[in-house]
């Protein structure tokens, strides 16, 4: 395969993270070359859980619901050696369209998402190919790859993103701290099927003398992590007897068929800077999240959303570089609070000793008696908001239900066509200016809304169940068939802005149609005069 010497984006890794953004990229119009050391996905499963915002993301990168098996998971259960079941997460139903969390297997997910990226031209994946160096110029970045044949190609790329990983070669050519800890626990992972029923839910078994955390995955595979106790050696763990021992309170032996067994030691790490110049860093390359809230990969996808589209906007010339900043800025804090509470879990997972397992697990098994506080554990409460209060969003508190630097929530929508599509299928990849029960281009000037076409924007009416409106043929009017969005978000005649990653940069009244979106286009520090306008 012949390399490209010139491209918008170099992304070195082609796990899920980087090749997440390559598809996001490929849906912006951008051009990416994907390089990994790797000649194919291996085939051993790693990650394991996605909440709702993750699979929203891989929506938005072109996966559809069929794309790759997963398990949706009712509730994760925690059991105390002196207090039995001391918390109980709710986990069932959806949220924004999608199972609040899942199990699936990771290898299957890669393929999915290759096989989505091959959609786009000027996408290119170079596998057995590896970065060597790099070094920045006033135009890009000059990166000097080493192909599986061992000859040497230069590529010119306008940016560089590292998503390769927690020993990632970017970062250390960056020379970017990590700063964070290293579990001195060491752990078996051991991935099976079995031939009796898998079970339905997680479970951690939270014994000091064996915290064991185990789940189901699709096929009826079943993972089980248990820590090592002292004195116990990899190479004894991982030997077969060793493995059925473990495995005989949930499995007889010729029940299993082992798929996977690896000793691993966790991290809690966060790099010192996301950015440094035109090379970014994503996914566990930036940042490592311990296992015990399963927000590694999620995390990994929400790097990808965040950048993907600010830096289409700034390579087609719709936004400033400056907008690029911000990526540091609104992922930073949400990926630090997911490794604290992750931490925090691990404590209750992992305590050192039975006196500190008595304690923690008799206080969390208190909190949750108390009505208030329970149902805020139970329901997942304690999991960090993904919003963001710097950043590209314009700063105060909306009278609506709408959080500016939260993201628009998803609903099923119809056409006047009579199709049907979830709303952020139906936003699609622009800036939108959404009229509550109104048609926001209405509201604008000729200038103004070639102006707002000019920085990818466009207007998107949504309209209430029966709405007459709802009947013209509009592209972008859509009605709320279930009423999730009209009134309960915000009244008829509002409007809000939202970013192509879905995150709400602003909202107001239709008075205040022109200045909203005189607002949006400040933050962009879009040029004056913009290039050619996009159409839908």
């Amino acid at each position: 395969m012949s390399l490209p010497t010139s491209i918008d984006v170099l992304i070195v890794g082609a796990g899920p993270t980087g090749v997440t953004l390559g598809n996001l990229l490929g849906r912006y119009g951008v051009s990416a070359l994907i390089i990994d050391k790797a000649a194919d996905v291996l085939t051993h499963p790693r990650a394991i859980a996605l909440d709702n915002e993750a699979l929203r993301i891989l929506q938005m990168a072109g996966l559809s619901e069929d794309a790759f098996a997963r398990v949706a998971i009712p509730c994760v259960r925690m059991h105390s050696p002196y207090f039995g079941e001391f918390a109980h997460f709710k986990t069932t139903g959806c949220l924004d369209g999608h199972p609040k969390l899942v199990t699936f297997f990771q290898p299957e997910l890669e393929h999915a998402l290759r096989r989505q990226m091959q959609a786009y031209s000027q996408i290119v994946l170079a596998q057995q190919t590896e970065l060597v160096s790099f070094s920045e110029t006033r135009s890009g970045i000059d990166a000097e790859l080493k192909t599986a044949d061992g000859n040497r190609h230069v590529v010119n790329a306008r940016y560089l993103i590292g998503a390769d990983g927690a020993s990632s070669r970017v970062r250390e050519l960056l020379e970017l701290g990590f700063q964070g800890a290293t579990y001195i626990e060491d752990w078996l992972i051991i991935d099976a099927s079995k031939t009796a029923k898998p079970m339905d839910h997680i479970e951690f078994i939270c014994d000091p003398k064996r915290p064991t955390p185990h789940m189901p995955a699709p096929a009826g595979r079943e993972r089980w992590e248990f820590m090592l106790q002292p004195g116990e050696t990899r190479e004894q763990m991982l030997q077969p007897e060793k493995i059925r021992q473990l495995l005989t309170p949930w499995a007889k032996p010729d029940e299993v068929s082992i798929e996977r067994s690896a000793v691993y030691r966790f991290h809690a790490r966060v790099v010192s800077k996301f950015q440094k110049g035109r090379a970014f860093l994503i996914g566990d390359a930036a940042h490592i999240t311990p296992p015990f809230v399963g927000q590694g990969l999620c995390a990994g996808l929400r790097d990808a959303a965040n950048l993907g589209w600010k830096l289409a906007w700034v390579i087609h010339g719709r936004a400033a570089p400056q907008i690029l900043d911000t990526y540091d800025t609104e992922r930073r804090q949400h990926a630090a609070d997911m490794i604290a509470l992750a931490t925090l879990m691990g404590k209750l997972i992992m305590p050192s000793n039975a006196i500190k397992a008595f304690f923690t697990h008799g206080l969390v098994r208190l909190l949750r008696s108390l009505p208030i506080i329970g149902a805020w554990i139970d329901d997942l409460k304690i999991k960090p908001e993904n919003r963001f209060h710097d950043g590209l969003l314009v700063k105060g508190k909306s009278t609506s239900a709408l959080v500016r630097g939260s993201h628009f929530p998803q609903a099923l929508l119809r056409h006047a066509d009579g199709a049907y599509a979830w709303s952020d299928d139906a936003l699609g990849d622009h800036l939108s200016l959404v009229g509550f029960g109104i048609d926001p281009a209405t509201l604008l000037t000729a200038d103004q809304l070639a102006r707002w076409q000019a920085v990818g924007g466009r207007c998107f009416q949504l309209c209430y169940r029966g709405q007459a409106l709802c009947r013209s043929v509009g592209a972008n009017v859509w009605e709320d068939i279930n009423g999730e969005m009209l009134p309960s978000l915000a009244p008829i005649g509002w409007l809000a802005v939202v970013r192509p990653d879905h995150s709400i940069i602003t909202d107001g009244p239709s008075v205040d149609a022109a200045t909203l979106i005189d607002a949006s286009i400040d933050l962009l520090s879009a040029p004056k005069t913009p290039p050619t306008a996009v159409t839908d």
